[in-house]
């Protein structure tokens, strides 16, 4: 598996990557729920094996960052750790079309995610050179049958300059493309470009999103919104810190993709128990549950699942409720959402009739 994995099943008391027990109804029950990944990047999720396949000793052994206790002390501490352990293997369309096959088989496979969302980053093609719009295709035709791929351009606050202007304003136009996420440090002032470059994406009918609430206040989520006017942000866990925010996100159906482990690492929060996650919930904001970069966190989707049981006090009807959540997000006709839906309802009726018996 691309992530450290929780390690056992069955009914035995099992450990997350956090060091803490899961209750094994609950796994059952996480193991068994339709999911969807709405939060992954590409580059953060190739799977470590295929990093030892270009460099067998420098990924002998697996990142230290996967340590339950691991903790970043910054965001360019982050950076560095990713650029460093990635950019070696990102090296065509070729290679993204073989992490991603591998990646998306193991969300098929192994943690019954129907859906996917994931972003390639531009710095790649700027600095790197690879062809972005093969890059896209490449990623689109890893997807195996039963999971649908929806894929986007990652763009920093700085990332659009004399060398990539061209190909980023061409990137609306390319056909595998589903739409644009802002990337990056929050901290950065989020230049005059990218309004009209989101717009453009609107235009032509693809999904715009802005990484915002991780690092930086609910003043910037707000940013977003009526500048970029996302109705998806990835992260959002600070909005919870304005409860006129969480009201006005409530209202405009936008949904906040979370990623609790990532936010752990990263000291976005300082402790599951701090994290804005069950406050974002019970404020009726719409959220999902993700993995953000599982190479540099050990995690895998079941983790994450399972640390908002555990750790956060979710039940098993919650975790419906936020499985329904990404389902309702998707980029996808509504007769496919409520198949998916109902396969919800199913597993949640279901585990009620158990735990009833």
């Amino acid at each position: 598996m691309s992530g450290g994995g929780i390690g056992a099943v069955g009914g035995a008391c099992m450990k997350s990557p956090a060091g803490i027990s899961i209750r094994p109804m609950h796994d059952d029950f996480i193991r068994a729920l339709p999911k969807t990944e709405m939060h992954l990047h590409i580059e953060g999720s190739v799977p470590l094996e295929l990093l030892r396949g270009i460099d067998p000793v420098k990924h002998a052994n697996p990142p230290s960052s996967w340590d339950a206790g691991f903790r970043y002390p910054d965001f360019a501490s982050f950076d560095r750790h990713l650029l460093g352990m990635v950019m070696p293997y990102f090296t065509t369309p070729e290679r993204y079309h073989e992490a991603a096959k591998v990646i998306f088989k193991r969300l098929r496979d192994e943690q019954n995610v129907r859906y996917v969302e994931t972003s390639f980053a531009s710095g790649v093609m700027e600095f790197v050179g690879v062809d972005g719009e093969a890059t896209a295709d490449a990623i689109k035709a890893a997807a195996p049958e039963g999971l649908t791929v929806r894929v986007f351009l990652g763009i920093h606050h700085n990332g659009y300059n004399e060398k990539t202007c061209g190909f980023l304003e061409d990137s609306v136009n390319w056909k595998s493309l589903d739409g644009v996420d802002l990337h990056g440090a929050e901290t950065m002032p989020m230049e005059s470009w990218t309004d009209a470059l989101w717009a453009k994406f609107r235009d032509a009918g693809k999904m715009t999103k802005a990484h915002a609430g991780e690092f930086c206040g609910p003043e910037f989520v707000r940013e977003v919104l009526t500048r970029l006017k996302v109705n998806r942000i990835e992260h959002g866990e600070k909005a919870a810190r304005d409860p006129k925010l969480l009201d006005e996100l409530r209202e405009k159906n936008v949904t906040l993709d979370l990623c609790p482990i990532s936010n752990l690492k990263l000291g976005v929060a300082a402790s599951f128990k701090n994290h804005s996650l069950r406050k974002i919930f019970d404020a009726g904001v719409s959220c999902t549950i993700n993995t953000d970069d599982p190479i540099c966190f050990g995690n895998t989707l079941f983790d994450d699942w399972n640390v908002a049981a555990a750790e956060m006090g979710f039940s098993t009807r919650e975790l419906a409720r936020i499985a329904r959540n990404g389902f309702r997000a998707a980029l996808v006709d509504d007769a496919t959402k409520a198949i998916w839906i109902d396969e919800v309802d199913a597993v949640e009726k279901a585990f009620a009739n158990s735990e009833n018996d």
